[in-house]
């Protein structure tokens, strides 16, 4: 089921309780979620305070978004798309699977503070399950792949070098099918996006498969879990 047709049955889903609307709507992780190992290879953590950028998609971007936003070091996250031309970069095109884009997020972070290795440990435990191909949950389409968008050599090679670490560690059951390749850009969504999680904290949606997410996120990483959760300007640049 898409979260298109989710939101058709939105508010038949508000006269009979979430508990029905769960029966039809598989978590976007159904697997057991349990702490990774840590990237054998990462970034050398800086001397002073700096700003890099990391891109992930890994299904709705709603649930990724609200996950990064309370992981300490994240200054800013925003929902958008990447993997396709800016023309396209329009949700109601984008939902239509044919643009090449993903659903994406893109973290501001702070590199003494939170690693991007950390980053794509947190995003492999909790954010997506990387062995879902072209989706994610009930979300489906190629629109809803788990991606990470490197935007250096460093980026690439710590993001390749993690997944062939958890796939000779036979960290999940089936293979990792999370793509990584470069950025070519990444186009903010809609106003009405950012922050979805927060500002709508009861959508049937948001219950059933994105607050387990940040719940999982407190559960196996107190070290970097905020309870505060970052906010941005609608006014995207």
């Amino acid at each position: 089921m898409s979260r298109r047709t989710l939101f058709s049955i939105r508010s038949l889903a508000a006269a009979v309780g979430v508990a029905i609307l769960s029966a039809c709507s598989a978590p976007a992780i159904s697997r057991d979620v349990n702490a990774l190992p840590d990237p054998k290879l990462d970034a050398v953590a800086p001397a002073g305070h700096t700003e890099q950028v990391a891109v992930l998609a890994g299904g709705c971007f709603w649930g990724v978004d609200a996950v990064f936003k309370h992981v300490k070091g994240v200054k800013q996250v925003w929902s958008g798309y990447s993997g396709g031309n800016a023309d396209t970069a329009t949700y109601d095109r984008v939902s239509d699977g044919n643009t090449g884009h993903a659903e994406s997020v893109k973290i501001v972070y702070d590199p003494a503070q939170v690693s991007y290795g950390q980053l794509l440990k947190v995003f492999f435990t909790v954010a997506t399950d990387p062995t879902q191909l072209n989706r994610q949950g009930p979300d489906t389409g190629t629109q809803y792949r788990s991606a990470i968008f490197y935007g250096n050599d460093e980026q690439q090679r710590i993001a390749t070098a993690y997944v062939a670490q958890l796939t000779a560690a036979k960290a999940f059951d089936d293979p990792i099918v999370t793509q990584v390749v470069p950025l070519k850009a990444f186009y903010p969504a809609e106003a009405y996006h950012q922050n979805y999680f927060r500002l709508n904290p009861n959508n049937p949606y948001i219950v059933i498969n994105d607050a387990p997410k940040v719940a999982h996120l407190k559960q196996l990483f107190p070290q970097l879990y905020r309870a505060g959760e970052t906010v941005v300007s609608v006014q995207l640049h």
